[in-house]
């Protein structure tokens, strides 16, 4: 299969404006994340997507590859099908370029999840191992059924277990939280990013629900840590501290 990795990138950020171009360990956020997904085997090419030409101009200071798209997509999904539509690929993986320390392996076995022809898309889950996580509407729980295919995600704890407590620590893991990396297939991708938004996507939020709506067909591989995103300034402290001292920066 040719693989390219496709990293959308806006300046805007509620939380954290320029988020892209923070730049306190000597090089861009967009730039760890970039190297990082380099160095996945199975990346024949990386390439971000991005609608503004700031960022464009510093992947390009940094010897990265970079797409000007236009800059009224509504998502990272939108932005990064304009791109792949243009590409020489089979499968398309979809990183967001707040993810500094995803680790290479994982993108390889997601890309690896794609060799599964009836695969239309594939993503990565993590065992919950708290309660809070459970309950958390930010963590985005995930059900797959027998052969490792997503029945259903949502903020809401699922499964409900009706009687008594979840067990967190069984395994294999009934309880998973769902990371925000994806694999498409390039037709499927330009196909769903055409896909009007389905009624239980717009309910919870969540893209992914528009491919399980319509029918299309997600294929899960568990990995046994995440490494956070960075969302806000104390994120970010945390990465610049962890890099500095040369370790992971995991998520609790």
């Amino acid at each position: 299969m040719r693989v390219a990795i496709v990293i959308p990138a806006r300046f805007a950020s509620t939380r954290l404006p320029a988020k892209p171009l923070l730049r306190e360990t000597g090089k861009y956020l967009i730039e760890h994340t970039y190297e990082r997904a380099a160095r996945a085997k199975c990346a024949a090419q990386v390439v971000v997507a991005t609608d503004d030409e700031r960022i464009y101009d510093a992947v390009r200071s940094f010897g990265g590859r970079a797409v000007m798209t236009r800059a009224d997509h509504v998502s990272g999904t939108d932005r990064i099908a304009e791109v792949a539509a243009h590409l020489p690929a089979d499968v398309v993986l979809n990183v967001q370029g707040d993810e500094p320390q995803i680790e290479p392996a994982a993108l390889d076995l997601l890309a690896g999840l794609m060799a599964d022809p009836a695969s239309d898309m594939a993503t990565l889950a993590v065992p919950i191992a708290t309660r809070e996580a459970y309950l958390d509407p930010n963590v985005v729980k995930l059900v797959c059924d027998a052969g490792g295919r997503a029945l259903y995600f949502s903020r809401r704890p699922i499964p409900m277990v009706r009687d008594g407590e979840p067990d967190f620590a069984a395994r294999p893991a009934r309880f998973l939280q769902h990371l925000g990396v994806y694999a498409y297939r390039q037709s499927f991708l330009l196909k769903i990013a055409a896909t009007p938004p389905h009624p239980l996507e717009q309910a919870e939020k969540l893209e992914q629900l528009r491919v399980l709506g319509t029918g299309g067909t997600i294929r899960v591989g568990l990995v046994e840590h995440a490494h956070r995103g960075i969302d806000t300034p104390a994120d970010y402290a945390d990465f610049v501290r962890a890099h500095r001292d040369g370790g992971p920066r995991r998520a609790a």
